[in-house]
């Protein structure tokens, strides 16, 4: 771009990596006549890597009400102006919507400058499904996560959440009880030095003895249609149920019968109910 329109860039930043930006985001910020970001620290470490100097406006979801109207002057002005996010794409679970809506409302232009997403990294190394629903973060409290859940439940696409490290468990529990069937992605620091991905079903994944840190990115699959996984959870929600009232030798023996499946089988999914009892 040779020349640029005054109006407002919504620019793509690094969600790790800082080499993770592309030359029209770079080119963007350095026209800008002002940098909006949601942390003037955090943002000064990607535009001094970049030998950027620009006014940079503390734009964030605790005064983006009270600043809106002297962004708005700016733009009516013709000045150009970059909404960047403290990683990855504004707007998504990110401050800013409100913003955008405001500029469409006046006829102001906007101009998507596509980059680094945390949502399109996690999916694209799922191995799931490519049609998604996108969420952005779950509820904190158990009645309004539940009443999320209900809606989320029969969908039957890719899901996609973000979550605290912090809540990963409280998160799971609920996961454990309405998502069975799907298989689930805990991204940790995507393109980071300590990027981590811990790939399970729902029906078999372990409490985190030590939540990890920071912000996750966690995608669950569509609900299986592979009869033999669906009936490794039938098995196991059945022998949790049992294993409540009977011993583990009566277990197996009753739920091999009944499933017409073998023993050892049986065995192996109530001994890791049992050890993820005593670990919990």
């Amino acid at each position: 771009m040779s020349t640029f329109k005054p109006g407002l860039y919504i620019v793509s930043t690094p969600i790790g990596n800082l080499d993770d930006i592309t030359l029209r985001s770079l080119e963007v910020l350095k026209r800008s006549d002002i940098i909006l970001c949601e942390d003037t620290r955090r943002s000064l470490k990607l535009l001094n890597h970049y030998k950027i100097k620009k006014k940079l406006v503390s734009y964030h979801k605790f005064n983006e009400q009270k600043e809106l109207q002297k962004i708005i002057e700016y733009l009516n002005e013709g000045k150009i102006l970059s909404l960047i996010s403290d990683a990855g794409t504004p707007t998504l679970s990110d401050p800013g919507l409100l913003l955008v809506k405001s500029c469409v409302e006046k006829n102001i232009e906007i101009f998507p400058i596509p980059g680094p997403s945390a949502i399109t990294a996690a999916v694209s190394v799922s191995g799931f499904e490519d049609k998604f629903l996108f969420f952005g973060f779950l509820p904190k409290t158990e009645n309004d996560l539940i009443k999320t859940i209900n809606n989320l439940k029969n969908i039957n696409y890719s899901l996609v959440f973000f979550v605290p490290g912090i809540k990963i468990n409280f998160y799971l529990k609920f996961f454990k009880e309405y998502f069975l069937g799907r298989n689930i992605l805990i991204s940790r620091e995507i393109s980071k030095i300590h990027e981590t991905f811990y790939r399970d079903k729902i029906s078999t994944i372990k409490l985190f003895k030590t939540p990890p840190k920071g912000e996750l990115t966690i995608v669950i699959s569509k609900i299986y249609t592979n009869n033999d996984q669906k009936l490794d959870i039938d098995i196991s929600v059945e022998a949790a149920e049992y294993l409540k009232k009977y011993s583990l030798k009566d277990v197996v023996e009753l739920i091999s019968k009944k499933e017409k499946v073998s023993k050892k089988k049986v065995y192996e999914i109530c001994l890791k109910i049992k050890n993820d009892k005593k670990n919990n």
